[in-house]
């Protein structure tokens, strides 16, 4: 087949170019590389939904990441079936000297559409987020910004784009790019070949290989690493806002961020890596870690530390890279999508469907496009009496394989249903083992439902694709 747009890379900047090109009459091809998306960058996001601030109001980052924020609180959530936040945040400050600083960052903040912030001292600290150390004096306050759960993103965009015609590939790794002699691309990923009129990269952490691979080397991506630490559900009431220091010029800090799953996190760190494959945390990750939290939040304990791990953002520069390669006609680089690109990236596939529109792509809208997903169910998030409700209809909601996270066995195999291949793949969307024991009980009952629901022995079964087994055949 002829794909009218081939999308490489299914994070969060892939997945959502591609549910966006999926409300049009086109025949759109994602490839990823990974064994299921959202592998690569996206699986170590945070899970942020900014508002827009501590950004240029004359960047691109800043105006998207805004955008996007608006698309995620009055329709994506909806549309998707995503459990979306809006806790807000805070930047505080240390210094009352520090205060002009806050101010300036809620005017630039204000130019670029942020509504209701404002500035809140002691005494409303105090009240509303009472487990703020002393030496905190005064902070910004940002309504608008929320949490997510990043790799849950992720699949609903995939999901509701392959509802909507969207040909996903994974385990197909871009080697070419080149052009036929009919003036298409020409790609070869995983051992296949593929045909394309236009070709957007989406790749990560290996765009700027990508990009080089089609004949525009024209930026070079620098892995930031960030070392990020999970605390233990038991905290879950420690913050009500997601907390920020005042951002530094490289980095917006060391964080207390609220998640949608209860879980708190802080981190991270940001320091400039060589590996594109160094995904290790370490004691001095820690120490800064811990020190950084501590001073806003003295409570925080080591010993509440469920999870360490470290992500690398794919920095190149200041700003995002969104844009038409002249030189390569028909490619669409989307580059350096570091934060805040979790919540620009709607708006950013808004903006390459744009560039394609101007390059010669006809975009006729689907009168079927469905743009609902339902919500899929998550016992820790409804009450007792839905709990009762689902077991009524259906015993297997009873069926408990995740004691730490409450995740039951039918949740598992609807799981499997919407795309799971992996354990990592059902963590990611269920959370079943993602708590204190890290699948200690539940990986050998997950593992049994997977060779049920997939037909795999249980040498086939993995952790993240092939290479990952927990059970290797015996050589005799």
């Amino acid at each position: 087949m002829t794909y009218d747009v081939a999308v490489i890379g299914a994070g969060i900047s892939g997945a959502a170019v591609a549910r966006e090109l999926s409300r049009y009459r086109l025949k759109v091809l994602l490839l990823e590389k990974e064994a299921e998306p959202a592998f690569g960058v996206s699986k170590s996001n945070s899970g942020i939904i900014h508002a827009g601030t501590q950004n240029p109001p004359s960047s691109l980052k800043g105006r998207l990441c805004v955008e996007g924020n608006r698309l995620m609180r009055e329709e994506l959530a909806s549309d998707l079936g995503l459990n979306f936040v809006q806790c807000g945040q805070l930047i505080v400050i240390f210094d009352p000297a520090d205060l002009p600083e806050l101010e300036k960052i809620k005017a630039d903040g204000e130019r670029l559409g942020v509504k209701e912030m404002r500035l809140v001292d002691r005494a409303w600290l105090d009240a509303n987020e009472p487990n703020l150390g002393p030496e905190v004096k005064a902070a910004l306050l940002v309504p608008s910004a929320g949490i997510i759960s990043p790799y849950r993103f992720v699949y609903a965009l995939v999901e509701n784009a392959v509802r909507n015609g969207v040909h996903l590939r994974t385990s197909c790794p871009v080697t070419a790019v080149g052009r036929g002699a009919d003036g298409l691309f020409a790609l070869t990923a995983g051992g296949q070949r593929f045909a394309a009129r236009f070709v957007v990269n989406a790749a990560g952490l290996r765009a700027d290989e990508v990009s080089a691979l089609a004949g525009a080397p024209t930026f070079t991506i620098t892995p930031r690493k960030g070392e990020e630490y999970l605390l233990d559900r038991k905290r879950e009431h420690i913050a009500r806002h997601i907390v920020f220091p005042l951002p530094t010029k490289t980095s917006k800090g060391i964080l207390i961020i609220k998640t949608s799953d209860g879980n708190p996190m802080i981190g991270p760190t940001a320091h400039d890596a060589d590996d594109k494959e160094d995904l290790s945390t370490s004691d001095e990750g820690l120490a800064e870690v811990l020190a950084g939290a501590r001073r806003m939040m003295p409570t925080v304990s080591r010993r509440d530390i469920i999870a360490y791990f470290a992500g690398l953002r794919p920095a190149s520069g200041k700003d995002f890279i969104v844009r038409h390669e002249d030189s390569v006609p028909g490619l669409v680089n989307v580059a350096g999508i570091q934060s805040p690109g979790l919540t620009a990236a709607p708006a950013i596939a808004v903006m390459v469907a744009g560039i394609l529109a101007d390059r010669g792509l006809e975009l006729k809208p689907k009168e079927d496009f469905h743009r609902l997903r339902p919500r899929p169910v998550h016992l820790f998030q409804v009450p007792l009496e839905r709990t009762r409700a689902l077991i009524e209809q259906d015993p297997a909601y009873g069926d408990i394989v995740c004691r730490c996270e409450l995740v039951s066995a039918q949740e598992v195999r609807d799981a499997i249903k919407r795309g799971a291949r992996t354990l990592d793949g059902i963590k990611f969307r269920t959370r079943a083992q993602a708590g204190r024991c890290h699948g200690g009980f539940c990986t050998t009952r997950i593992m049994k439902i997977m060779q049920e629901e997939l037909g795999l022995a249980v040498t086939e079964v993995t952790k993240r694709g092939p290479g990952s087994e927990l059970v290797k055949e015996e050589r005799k």
